[in-house]
């Protein structure tokens, strides 16, 4: 019966915490602009309006317009299950399962991209077109960032990977795997959330026609999708393996707010970049993480 509680209590983390997220970014942003900004449980209250919306559907989508955002929302939770969560421990573990959690964020990319193309709208599919650009190099970083945790800890277990104690290879990690946040969420530098030109916009363009529930359901995986980024990045670099219970979740929490300050202040402080350098500043990510595996190889981690 414990087991199940715990189960819930990590579920209802996931689902009615991940707002959270997004409203300090925006709360940092107003901060450092001088304004009052909006306040941190606007996202609770946009998706309450939403949920209440009717649906508006283009006559050339199918199916798979609604069907792409559900089946997206169920991968990124699921892979979010997967990450373990300091002192509440792990869901699920199995020799592997950082390999599902890879594939799970892989699905949710391809059912948003599918559900943007199946509108017909030229708009949304120049997005389609852009993220999926990006994710060739997001994911080759991802999966670098996974090796060198492996090769770290000698395990694919995510419970073991994340465990070991922090070191210098761990601070290239984090400014790789932050990078690498940055460019999954579509935040600035490369993509800005708070835009309305189609034709620069890149996640929002993917969403111009969804409303009411189906909207709803994108806006709440993608802050889902943002704090599973942060979950990771501070797990990849802090020791959680050596803390008992309080002390693990004061430096998860902790953790997990200063990232999203970091987002805030990047986002308040550099501007979108010009689509030709984007490439460049996903390969340094990559080579971050790269070096960091190198690091690891040469058992100077520690």
């Amino acid at each position: 019966m414990s087991a199940i509680v715990e189960f819930l209590v990590r579920l209802a983390v996931w689902l009615l915490l991940a707002p959270l997220l997004p409203g300090l970014i925006n709360k940092v942003k107003a901060w450092v602009a001088g304004r009052r900004g909006p306040p941190v449980l606007q996202l609770y209250y946009d998706l309450a309006r939403l949920w209440r919306k009717g649906v508006v559907l283009s006559t050339l989508a199918s199916p798979g317009f609604v069907v792409g955002p559900a089946v997206a929302w169920v991968a990124v939770l699921g892979a979010a299950l997967l990450l373990p969560l300091g002192p509440l421990g792990i869901s699920l573990s199995f020799r592997g399962d950082v390999i599902l959690l890879v594939y799970l964020l892989a699905l949710a990319r391809f059912c948003t991209t599918w559900a943007a193309l199946e509108t017909g709208s030229a708009f949304e599919g120049m997005g389609a077109a852009r993220e999926v650009s990006y994710a060739v190099l997001t994911e080759a970083a991802v999966i670098t960032a996974v090796l060198a945790l492996s090769l770290r800890s000698g395990s694919v277990e995510l419970g073991t990977m994340l465990a070991s104690s922090a070191g210098t290879g761990s601070v290239l990690l984090a400014a790789g795997l932050f990078t690498v946040l940055l460019a999954e969420n579509c935040r600035v530098p490369f993509d800005d959330p708070n835009t309305h030109l189609e034709l620069t916009m890149i996640h929002e363009v993917m969403v111009l026609d969804h409303s009411g529930p189906p909207l709803a359901v994108v806006l709440h995986g993608a802050a889902m999708k943002l704090l599973l980024f942060a979950v990771l990045l501070v797990e990849a670099v802090l020791p959680f393996g050596e803390w008992s219970g309080l002390g693990g979740a004061v430096a998860l929490i902790g953790g997990v707010a200063l990232v999203g300050v970091g987002v805030g202040l990047v986002e308040s402080w550099l501007a979108r970049y010009a689509f030709k350098r984007v490439p460049l500043l996903l390969t340094t990510a990559f080579l971050l993480c790269l070096f960091a595996l190198l690091v690891a190889w040469k058992g100077g981690w520690s």
